[in-house]
């Protein structure tokens, strides 16, 4: 997940905050959202104490919601956050398979799928999949080899994306959207068949990634196990 949220803020013209293992996406371009910017860390006792000093860094850039992904076991972690002003806002799953051990459904003769750097349609969409205020998703700029996305049309019309961004010898599966008149068909595990069969061309030999309630029973059919809560602490400060 570091990685990828460096690549997210960099390429957004943000930056990352680091200190002792802890790393904050600090992404300007959505000071509102706490999704982008979050915060990693490796080690707990680090996470505590540099809890004073990333809210500073937020408020510095004017970053008004950040949120620290906090695995279920780290109890520690999670009181203090709360004591410090945080509250749990969502509890994704994370998840992962090796590639080889993928479940990928049977194509649907409708489904165009392209690959395509559209980063801006990419943001289009997630911002109506998920009912984000326009410009809330900020858009990706510049040549990101790291990151492959994808779109999906039903009759000349893009209905769907999903970027899926390589680290290692891993494939996370990121910005999956569909919009509301392409679901219920299965656009999104599709979207990922594809993005993970390009994948284990290029050699990958896992794939992961954080799952919501909506999102697991996709996934989970898709051959994906579930590794975990990840809970979401976030802090918002008034305007």
């Amino acid at each position: 997940m570091p990685p990828f949220w460096r690549l997210l803020a960099e390429s957004t013209g943000g930056r990352v905050w680091e200190s002792d293992g802890v790393s904050a996406a600090i992404v300007p371009g959505s000071p509102n959202r706490s999704f982008f910017n979050s915060v990693l860390y490796d080690h707990a006792a680090a996470m505590v104490e540099s809890i004073d000093r990333v809210a500073e860094a937020y408020a510095q850039a004017g970053i008004r919601a950040w949120t620290v992904w906090v695995p279920e076991a780290d109890t520690a972690v999670a009181r203090a956050l709360e004591a410090a002003g945080h509250r749990l806002d969502a509890t994704p799953r994370a998840m992962a398979v090796p590639l080889s051990g993928l479940r990928l459904p049977d194509p649907d003769p409708e489904l165009e799928i392209r690959e395509e750097p559209d980063y801006e349609l990419v943001s289009s969409i997630n911002e109506v999949a998920y009912g984000f205020a326009p410009g809330e998703f900020p858009v990706m700029q510049g040549e990101l080899p790291a990151l492959r996305t994808y779109l999906g049309s039903i009759g000349g019309e893009t209905v769907a994306c999903a970027g899926a961004f390589t680290h290692g010898g891993d494939c996370e599966i990121v910005f999956i959207a569909v919009l509301p008149e392409g679901r219920g068909r299965g656009i999104s595990g599709r979207l990922m068949a594809r993005a993970l069969s390009d994948a284990a061309e290029q050699g990958l030999e896992t794939t992961t990634l954080q799952a919501t309630k909506l999102g697991y029973p996709v996934y989970a059919k898709l051959g994906y196990a579930d590794y975990g809560e990840l809970q979401m602490w976030e802090r918002r400060e008034n305007p």
